[in-house]
C-alpha cells in the first residue's frame, strides 16, 4: 500500500474558502432580513473558553424592534462562525471573547476580539 502525501495547506484554504462562501450568503439573508425589521444596527457579544463557548447577547438598533427568537439565533450563530473564522480556535483553554457590531445600512462590520493566556515566569536553583 502507499501512504499519499496529504497537502494540509491545500486542505486548510479549501476549508477557509468553504467557510467565507457560507459566511457570505448567510450574511446577504441576514442582511435582507433585519433590513426588513427596520434594524438598524446589531451587537453581538461572544466568549469562549475551555474547549467551548457561545454568544452571550444579541441586541438591535433601534431598541423598540422586536427580533423573533430564530433571527436571534442566526445572527447568534453568525456572529459565532465570524468571529471563529478570523480568530479559529479562539475558544481553547483560557478562550477570548469579544463584540460584534454590524451596522445595517452600511453593511459594515466590526469584529472587537481579544484572546486570554496565561504568561508563567519559572525558575529553579540548586545548591545555591
Amino acid at each position: 500500500m502507499t501512504n499519499p502525501q496529504i497537502d494540509y495547506a491545500a486542505m486548510a484554504a479549501q476549508w477557509r474558502a468553504e467557510r467565507e462562501t457560507t459566511l457570505k450568503a448567510s450574511r446577504t439573508e441576514l442582511l435582507a432580513q433585519l433590513r426588513a425589521l427596520g434594524i438598524s444596527g446589531v451587537t453581538a457579544e461572544y466568549e469562549g473558553y475551555g474547549d467551548s463557548g457561545n454568544v452571550e447577547d444579541v441586541t438591535v438598533q433601534p431598541a423598540e424592534v422586536q427580533l423573533p427568537e430564530a433571527l436571534a439565533a442566526e445572527v447568534g450563530d453568525f456572529a459565532w462562525s465570524l468571529a471563529y473564522h478570523h480568530h479559529p480556535g479562539f475558544e481553547n483553554n483560557e478562550g477570548g471573547y469579544g463584540t460584534l457590531t454590524w451596522d445595517i445600512a452600511a453593511d459594515s462590520i466590526t469584529l472587537d476580539h481579544a484572546d486570554r493566556y496565561v504568561e508563567c515566569s519559572h525558575s529553579y536553583d540548586e545548591g545555591l
